[in-house]
């Protein structure tokens, strides 16, 4: 692992990588003294036997069943369940939200004007493993230590490369996102109607393996890039899916367009970026 904790990977050739890890050493625990006994001659009470994953189990239930009704552990274990609950709810529920609203809550992708930021990430059928190249300079650590931009080959999908080659309709995705897969479809589709626009798309993270499967399932011909640890598409700030990003040759941005559009509609977008 690189500093920051990002493997180096094929895209960074780093010079260590797949060195292993050195073990953890056990760390010595010291033997806590015996108890001493009360005053009057009682023998300490044992401590009770520890439970699984080392926890040391509490005194049970009192017998009547009115542990909870007291305020004793059993209704302190189930309030926390409770609040773990509830708060692993609302995370869902947010999650889903950003994505279902996320023009209404601030999803802004690059900004008009800007440049598409430089990236190279393996495509998903090749057989290339690494993480996504940020860098647009050597040396830029847990970016890259290559710029982005001279990493390149049959096995990479590269930014720059994309915007050198004319106008750019990149959209990002996830493999479980069923508006994202339909949306896919009709690039493909438009991707057809629209020559001399180059269509590329970038799977956020999720199983590569899956990702390869809907690459071949739907027939997808524009290139598949696999951003594995979500590098990319934070520089994107992706934040809906589908979320596609439009850019004139030399890679700058028109516009960016959040939720499904139909082929004719990806189509017409796609030709405004060849027009002055």
């Amino acid at each position: 692992m690189s500093d920051g904790g990002r493997e180096p990977g094929p895209l960074d050739f780093g010079p260590d990588a797949g060195a292993p890890a050195p073990s953890a050493r056990p760390v010595a625990r010291p033997t806590p003294p015996p108890a001493r006994a009360p005053a009057g001659g009682a023998a300490p009470a044992p401590e009770p036997a520890p439970g699984r994953g080392g926890r040391r189990r509490g005194p049970g239930r009192a017998k009547g069943g009115d542990g909870a009704a007291r305020g004793g552990p059993g209704a302190g274990a189930r309030y926390v369940w409770v609040v773990g609950a509830a708060a692993v709810v609302l995370v869902v529920v947010l999650i889903v939200a950003t994505l279902q609203h996320g023009t209404e809550r601030g999803a802004r992708g690059l900004a008009p004007g800007s440049v598409l930021p430089p990236f190279a990430v393996p495509l998903a059928l090749s057989d290339l493993d690494g993480d996504a190249n940020l860098a647009g300079a050597g040396g830029q650590g847990e970016a890259g230590h290559r710029p982005a931009c001279s990493v390149r080959g049959p096995k990479i999908l590269n930014g720059c490369a994309l915007r050198e080659g004319g106008p750019v309709v990149l959209a990002f995705f996830v493999t479980r996102g069923s508006k994202c897969i339909a949306q896919l479809d009709a690039m493909e589709r438009a991707r057809r109607a629209t020559p001399g626009v180059t269509f590329a798309a970038i799977a956020i993270r999720g199983n590569r393996g899956d990702v390869r499967t809907l690459v071949r399932r739907h027939g997808w011909r524009f290139a598949v890039g696999y951003d594995r640890d979500g590098a990319l598409s934070n520089a994107f700030h992706v934040q809906v899916c589908p979320q596609i990003t439009y850019a004139r040759a030399g890679g700058r941005v028109v516009t960016t367009t959040f939720g499904e559009l139909g082929p004719t509609a990806l189509a017409a977008r796609a030709r405004s970026l060849t027009r002055p």
